[in-house]
């Protein structure tokens, strides 16, 4: 019903930023909360941040807030996460998520997510 495909991945530097982009395509009508979640190697996926429907309301991870910032253009169908003064404990795939439950206004919770993008990879490295 929905597709989401991330984009923006990379190599950077430590202290460099990226954003990454996410496209929501599909039958779906409107915009949805959505989020960002990532996932290291040999680790489980962890909750980045998140944004309500509007865009009005979001929610950081602690290891999150202050570096990164998410965003919506609902008119473009597509979630931003800006990234900045990045580490390279920040190295790990990237994925973006959609709820069309209706029941949340943010989502910080991966199991309340419905539909997910297939990942785009991040490495921080000198």
């Amino acid at each position: 019903q929905v597709h989401l495909v991330e984009s923006g991945g990379g190599l950077v530097q430590p202290g460099g930023s990226l954003t990454l982009s996410c496209a929501a395509s599909g039958r779906t009508v409107g915009s949805f909360p959505m989020g960002w979640f990532r996932q290291a190697p040999g680790k489980e996926r962890e909750f980045v941040a998140a944004i309500s429907r509007s865009g009005g309301d979001t929610a950081y991870a602690v290891s999150a807030k202050g570096r990164f910032t998410i965003s919506r253009d609902n008119a473009k169908n597509t979630l931003y996460l800006q990234m900045n003064s990045l580490k390279p404990e920040d190295t790990a795939v990237y994925f973006c998520a959609a709820d069309l439950s209706g029941n949340f206004l943010v989502v910080v919770a991966s199991r309340d997510y419905d539909y997910w993008g297939q990942g785009t990879q991040v490495t921080v490295a000198s």
